[in-house]
């Protein structure tokens, strides 16, 4: 028989209600809860609130707040407390009771102001210490890539500072002050000319052939071995790859308490600076040449290369494939390298100067100051080691990334480069919690890669013995079945 549904009453009382209960036990915030400790930011933000005035929210919750925006990809911090009455997961995770009041989303933004880039970046440090204890960090490899992220700004609020003096007007004349202290702040960074009114911190960069936008660049270490992020760092979108290598090494060091062994990363990093950085250091540097990688290409396609040319240490020349000789000339400080310059006269004389330069006053080469070292660097980014490097890095990160991607990484929430850099901590340590909570308990349990500890294998294996030694005694000694 067919039941209906009665007309629908609200109960006056609900007795014996369980919030508890209405969680399921493998819910992703009841491991959060059970992996994290939430209770450190009463020490890390204490100095920033007064003695008197109204009492404000327990900054574990607010963190938590946060990490709920960045877990479920919520589209804006009004969505988010409005949502939360409704998701009885949400109230468990916060310690909210059904009929508890819900802040205004303000709290998120005042606390960021109030609390600063520092306690996020200790909250994300403290997660992969944590992987790291949990033996889900090797450490010793480190893969490193970047990627832009949309700033959360229009192209229509750029303007060119070149031409800021046709503004007359008050608020313009504020701009271009502000503007230039900007452009004091970033300077040996490309692209100054044009700047937003609305997100300063971002640069107008086109990828790929796409259309030129405001953008923010992510440059991330992951570990190989669970890929876990160890080290994150945001920049303006025109900061070269190669240029914060250095400081991806220390932070990952700094971060796991590692020392880097192998650094694995694609043809962007792959500069003189960086291979000798890498040799000085002591790692071994899997990355491909930059000038490998460009050979052939532009306005040195269809001639020829440096490596066509033979190198004579004695007389410290090179050697043309005509037989003409290359000498010193100029040193460059910058670049720490030495000019090698063929004569103009000759060249222009010689039948295989189409394929050797096109420049009028013949052709060039440069030597660096530490060659020698940089050859033995080269030969080993070249070995099947880094190749098979290489490839991991490739799927690493792509998924690190393409992980990212759920958690709303692609776009900036909010302007700013330091509240971007909260944004990039949060969502890195939100990945790494997701890894955490799915690998660990393999690691704790005994399971494979888990040591078990020597006692407590004596134990068992006594224990073991006995059970046998009764089990025999019993059929061999007193015939009992």
């Amino acid at each position: 028989m067919m039941g209906y549904q009665s007309e629908y009453q609200r109960k006056l009382f609900i007795v014996g209600f369980n919030l508890d209960k209405r969680v399921r036990k493998d819910h992703i915030l009841r491991k959060m809860a059970k992996k994290i400790d939430f209770s450190f930011t009463y020490d890390e933000v204490e100095h920033t609130y007064g003695t008197k005035g109204n009492v404000s929210i327990p900054p574990p919750i607010i963190l938590k707040m946060m990490l709920l925006l960045i877990l479920y990809n919520v589209r804006s911090e009004r969505e988010l407390m409005v949502t939360i009455p409704e998701r009885l997961d949400w109230l468990w995770f916060l310690g909210y009771n059904l009929d508890d009041e819900i802040p205004d989303h303000s709290v998120l933004s005042k606390a960021r102001a109030r609390w600063g880039v520092a306690v996020f970046e200790r909250f994300f440090k403290r997660i992969v210490q944590q992987c790291v204890e949990e033996g889900l960090v090797d450490g010793s490899k480190l893969f490193t890539d970047s990627s832009f992220i949309d700033a959360d700004a229009a192209n229509n609020s750029v303007v060119d500072t070149a031409r800021l003096s046709k503004y007359f007007d008050k608020g313009y004349k504020e701009l271009e002050k502000r503007l230039e202290d900007i452009k004091e702040e970033k300077k040996g960074i490309a692209n100054q000319r044009y700047l937003s009114t609305t997100d300063p911190d971002a640069a107008v960069m086109r990828h790929k052939g796409g259309k030129a936008k405001l953008r923010y660049k992510t440059h991330r270490a992951v570990d190989g071995e669970r890929e876990v992020i160890t080290s994150t760092k945001i920049t303006s979108g025109a900061v070269d790859d190669s240029h914060v290598l250095e400081e991806t090494v220390k932070l990952h060091e700094d971060n796991t308490g590692r020392k880097v062994e192998t650094v694995v990363a694609d043809s962007k990093y792959g500069t003189a600076e960086n291979y000798l950085l890498c040799h000085d250091l002591g790692i071994k540097a899997h990355i491909p040449s930059l000038k490998k990688t460009h050979k052939g290409t532009g306005r040195q396609k269809g001639i020829y290369s440096k490596e066509a040319f033979t190198y004579d240490p004695e007389r410290d020349i090179f050697i043309c494939p005509a037989g003409h000789t290359l000498v010193k000339r100029s040193f460059y400080k910058n670049r720490q390298s030495y000019e090698y310059r063929a004569d103009g006269k000759v060249c222009m004389c010689c039948h295989l100067r189409h394929q050797c330069t096109r420049a009028k006053s013949g052709r060039s080469l440069k030597r660096h100051l530490r060659q020698e070292e940089l050859g033995g660097m080269f030969m080993e980014a070249e070995s099947s080691r880094s190749k098979r490097d290489l490839k991991t890095r490739q799927h690493l990160g792509e998924r690190s990334f393409a992980a990212s991607k759920r958690y709303g990484y692609k776009r900036a929430r909010w302007r700013g480069l330091w509240r971007m850099e909260i944004q990039d901590y949060l969502i890195s340590a939100v990945l790494n919690i997701t890894k955490l909570v799915k690998y660990s308990k393999d690691v704790t349990s005994g399971a494979k890669g888990a040591e078990i500890p020597l006692f407590q294998g004596y134990q068992e294996s006594m224990r073991e013995f006995f059970r046998l030694f009764l089990y025999f005694g019993r059929y061999n000694c007193f015939g009992e079945s």
